[in-house]
């Protein structure tokens, strides 16, 4: 962060819940600081029974912008007042930018998971990819994956209120892409472990498991793996989730959520100040929470 807040210093933000353990605020931070912005990132315990209120106070304290993580993405989008191109086809927001008192909602969650995946090598263009959640973060991913050319989509939710997105989502990729989609639901395990077994990617782009170390896993167990199968968990904290770790155990390559959370902190990063994001020196500081540990 600035060296001195001052009576100049300007106000990005992130509202989300849970949230204390977000690394956002180290990578933003780390960026301000390098390039010598006066900006300050601060998290804001937020969920939807109080988003309504946060949005209008971050408007009327005249912040720079803000991310927006779970449970608000889709929710936010009714207290904005324009939404971009991309965020409309993922009926979610990840990051807003205030255009003077004019908030604008855009999601850079897809393409941070794009590139995250493009930098690990893992080649998944005009191949099969089952993704588990139906949220925010994973209809950004599934978009953005159909437009890049994945060729099918398996989308697994839980029977809750989700399930209806998943199978928007679907019928969205069927219609606006020439990605082929399906909607399954969780608790048809047979159904699970056929598409896992057709596909080269596994995705858990949910929140099952955040902040718990060893916590919940929406596979049942690794037997549902194989060595050849690549795995991504979104989630950041833990590093290692369950899931991680089943696939550590099978030998699936593997990747958590911090180089998507990099990519799309980038993206969002340059619509506030007009500048590129210093990986460099916010890579270092994240390695050295890491090693904290």
């Amino acid at each position: 962060m600035p060296q001195r807040i001052t009576g100049k210093t300007e106000l990005i933000g992130l509202i989300a819940n849970p949230i204390r353990t977000s690394k956002s605020p180290m990578m933003h931070n780390t960026a301000f600081e390098a390039l010598g912005l006066d900006l300050v990132y601060m998290v804001f315990e937020v969920d939807n029974t109080n988003l309504k209120d946060a949005v209008q106070g971050l408007r009327s304290l005249g912040a720079v912008g803000f991310n927006v993580s779970m449970p608000n993405k889709t929710e936010v989008m009714k207290y904005l007042d324009e939404i971009s191109p991309e965020a409309k086809l993922c009926g979610a927001v990840n990051t807003v930018v205030n255009r003077n008192g004019h908030l604008y909602g855009t999601n850079t969650d897809g393409k941070g998971f794009m590139l995250a995946c493009k930098e690990k090598g893992f080649d998944i263009i005009g191949k099969k990819i089952t993704l588990i959640g139906a949220g925010g973060a994973a209809t950004a991913i599934a978009m953005q994956a159909g437009l890049d050319g994945v060729a099918e989509i398996s989308i697994f939710n839980g029977n809750d209120r989700f399930m209806d997105n998943a199978k928007a989502n679907a019928e969205r990729l069927n219609s606006e892409t020439s990605c082929k989609a399906q909607a399954f639901c969780l608790d048809d395990t047979d159904a699970l472990r056929r598409e896992i077994e057709s596909s080269v990617l596994l995705v858990n782009a949910t929140g099952c498991g955040f902040g718990v170390p060893a916590g919940p896993c929406l596979i049942p167990d690794k037997s549902y793996l194989r060595p050849d199968l690549k795995v991504v968990d979104i989630i950041y904290s833990p590093e290692k989730t369950h899931l991680l770790e089943m696939a550590e155990e099978v030998g699936c390559e593997n990747m958590n959520g911090v180089r998507m959370m990099l990519h799309q902190g980038a993206a969002a990063f340059k619509m506030w100040t007009g500048k590129d994001m210093p990986f460099a020196p916010v890579e270092e500081a994240l390695a050295q929470i890491s090693s904290q540990k």
